[in-house]
């Protein structure tokens, strides 16, 4: 899965940055997404990375955030980059002639987000003009981006929403912190039309339709460098005519509306004509809020490999090649003394080997578990986090992506609550946790058979506490599960339905050298299917959602770190889980051991560079294994017949660091036994990775 990061903790901890989920996409999309690679490249990543605000429904009420002091006086006039989240909602009429017409009209929304960028240039009246460009994206759940559809007996088509983009001028009046302004100018949207056939092939358009916007907003100006905007937008476009292969002809109208909220940070420039330096860029003036961010870019791929047969869930068996990229913002505010709220909006974009499924053992935690052909804006952290010090000893909290820099007392409690991933909690490591950085395969980031909580992005919601002492830490939270196995919908039934953890971390010291055990005990109440009831009855036909009900699933994971030296440290995780019902979140995995090592480079002078050497075993089930030989489908694995060995997985890289803020990273993995198969394989994944984060 892949999912996150995690929050970094103090100096007796250790940065925690979780993962993602993962399955797919289409991957004739690969090529076709490079339109959207464009915008990327124009806007940068500095301007996602920089800026963002989560939408007004999903922000807790709080008080407004001031720089210490007066604010000086704002100049409005020069370049600024940002980006924005909101919401979204268009119509669209279509007719389908196939031959008969047909026609239906819809409507459709949610969830938007995405970057901007622009200049402006003040008259002495107060009177502003500028240029602005921008581009926004549907949310990650697939209904938000369908605009219509329409179907005979021998097609069925759907359109989807892809982006919209905008380049507009602007007019307002500034005075003093604040602008109004007006907006209008060019709108472009890019959109998909597939048609599915009654065989099942799929015939797919991609269009570009142009059309004007005009809008209004109201700026302000709450730093020297910094404003936030709350902006109303309307388009309206071209109509798409589309002839389909089979004859059927398709076209649709289409306008779009959008209220956002949007933070922009100014650029200025040093002396006149010197570019800023990239860490005055981010400053973000207050010791109220910080702001971070991170991109991280995956190539990976596989040549040809021995598979005599494959099933649904297979691993391809001629060669390929996938990536995936991912943009990401954190934004920390202080609320009050021990109080912080804290917001991630991210743009995910990319594909998985094989539309990800083949192996339990996945090798990207940065691959998704959604077809994101182009980039997708989902709210992947927003939490609110407080903290009771009990006196005495204090220690210092460095900053990190989901930690504000602070000084508290080493005896403590910390509750948390609202939307975060799991593992950004349990489960820490300091050698393997975060795919951005270490080790990419699941079963090696994360204790494999540990089915936690997520939707298809490895996120959920929920609640936890943590008392923290010098030499132990106790934490315990309650988590909302999937309604269905693999899903996007979480079921509501609150405490009848979920997943109970509870972790116990003891700090010690071995030869000096600092060491962690985290012993997890996990409990899920979920709705599931039973592996040996859907087996019992040949009426179910391997269909396992016949046996779903509610049902307990449980398990544990012991979590070993340990520092040989300053530059030297090995990690081991062995995880199980009763293995009777089906995953409902992670991967087809039922135990697994793993066992690794990391290796700063210091004693080659690269002391910024790390080796990491790592190898996991997993199992499935009797009921589990059972299940997949009759041909029954998990949720990464299913070859249609299994000839049941271990999966066994190795793992080695080698990050560079090209500078503090930027990492290349050559990766190996060689994986037997692909989806516990000894019929498939050896599958060797070579991955190139480029990471950068501030």
């Amino acid at each position: 899965m892949t999912g996150r990061d995690v929050r970094q903790k103090s100096k007796s901890e250790q940065v925690v940055i979780g993962n993602r989920q993962a399955r797919p996409i289409n991957r004739g999309d690969v090529v076709r997404g490079g339109v959207m690679k464009f915008a990327w490249a124009a806007l940068g990543f500095g301007a996602f990375a920089t800026c963002g605000v989560a939408a007004a429904a999903d922000l807790p009420i709080a008080t407004p955030l001031k720089a210490h002091g007066p604010t000086p006086s704002f100049d409005w006039s020069g370049f600024y980059i940002g980006a924005h989240a909101g919401f979204g909602q268009g119509k669209s009429e279509a007719t389908l002639n196939d031959p008969v017409p047909s026609s239906t009209r819809s409507t459709f929304g949610g969830m938007i987000g995405g970057i901007q960028a622009g200049y402006n240039f003040v008259l002495p009246s107060g009177i502003l003009l500028g240029v602005e460009a921008d581009v926004s994206f549907p949310n990650y759940i697939d209904s938000n981006s369908a605009v219509s559809a329409l179907a005979t007996g021998r097609s069925d088509i759907a359109e989807k929403l892809d982006y919209v983009g905008t380049a507009r001028g602007r007019i307002g009046y500034v005075d003093g912190p604040w602008l109004a302004y007006a907006t209008g100018g060019l709108a472009w949207a890019g959109d998909r039309f597939v048609n599915t056939s009654p065989t099942g092939e799929e015939d797919k358009h991609l269009n570009v339709r142009l059309g004007w916007a005009a809008g209004a907003g109201i700026e302000y100006a709450f730093a020297p460098h910094w404003s936030a905007r709350l902006e109303y937008l309307y388009s309206q476009f071209d109509k798409a005519n589309v002839q389909f292969g089979t004859g059927a002809q398709y076209a649709s109208t289409m306008d779009f509306q959008s209220l956002r909220i949007g933070l922009n940070r100014k650029l200025d420039w040093t002396g006149g004509s010197s570019p800023l330096k990239s860490d005055t860029v981010f400053d973000p003036e207050s010791n109220r809020w910080e702001i971070h961010g991170q991109t991280t870019y995956l190539q990976q791929g596989y040549p040809a490999f021995r598979a005599p047969y494959s099933g649904p869930n297979s691993f391809t068996p001629a060669a390929q090649t996938q990536q995936t990229w991912t943009n990401s913002l954190y934004l920390n505010a202080r609320l009050w003394d021990g109080g912080e709220v804290y917001y991630n909006p991210e743009l995910l974009q990319g594909f998985g080997l094989s539309d990800t499924v083949g192996a339990a053992a996945f090798p990207s935690g940065e691959a998704q578990k959604s077809n994101f052909p182009y980039p997708h804006y989902n709210t992947s952290r927003l939490f609110v986090r407080q903290t009771f010090g009990f006196g005495g000893e204090q220690e210092k909290l460095e900053s990190g992506p989901s930690q504000m820099a602070d000084t508290v007392d080493v005896s403590r409690l910390t509750l948390q609550v609202g939307k975060f991933a799991v593992t950004d909690v349990f489960d820490g490591n300091a050698y393997a946790k975060d795919t951005r950085k270490d080790f990419m395969n699941w079963a090696l980031w994360a204790p494999g058979a540990f089915d936690y909580a997520a939707d298809k992005l490895g996120l959920t919601y929920g609640a936890t506490a943590e008392l923290n002492q010098k030499q132990w830490a106790l934490r315990a939270g309650y988590f909302l599960m999937d309604a269905e196995s693999n899903s996007n919908n979480f079921d509501m039934r609150l405490f009848q339905r979920g997943e109970y953890v509870l972790e116990l971390e003891t700090r010690y010291s071995l030869f000096s050298q600092p060491g962690k055990l985290r012993t997890i005990a996990w409990l899920n109440s979920a709705y599931s299917g039973s592996y040996s009831e859907t087996l019992a009855n040949p009426a179910y036909n391997l269909d396992i959602s016949k046996t779903r009900e509610g049902r307990i699933k449980y398990g544990y994971v012991i979590n070993l770190e340990q520092a040989l030296s300053d530059d030297i440290g090995l990690f081991g995780r062995w995880s199980w889980n009763d293995g009777k019902t089906e995953i409902m979140s992670f991967t087809d995995i039922d135990a697994s051991l793993s066992l690794g090592t990391s290796i700063k480079g210091t004693r080659w002078g690269r002391p910024d560079d790390v080796i990491g050497i790592g190898g996991a075993i997993n199992a499935l089930s009797k009921d589990h294994r059972d299940f997949i030989a009759a041909g029954g489908l998990g949720v990464l694995i299913g070859d249609g017949q299994l000839n049941y060995r271990n999966e066994r997985v190795l793992e080695a890289y080698y990050a560079y660091a090209l500078n503090k803020q930027l990492t290349l990273t050559a990766d190996y993995q060689l994986i037997t036994n692909p989806g516990y198969n000894a019929d498939r394989g050896p599958v060797s994944v070579f991955s190139g990775r480029l990471h950068g984060e501030f």
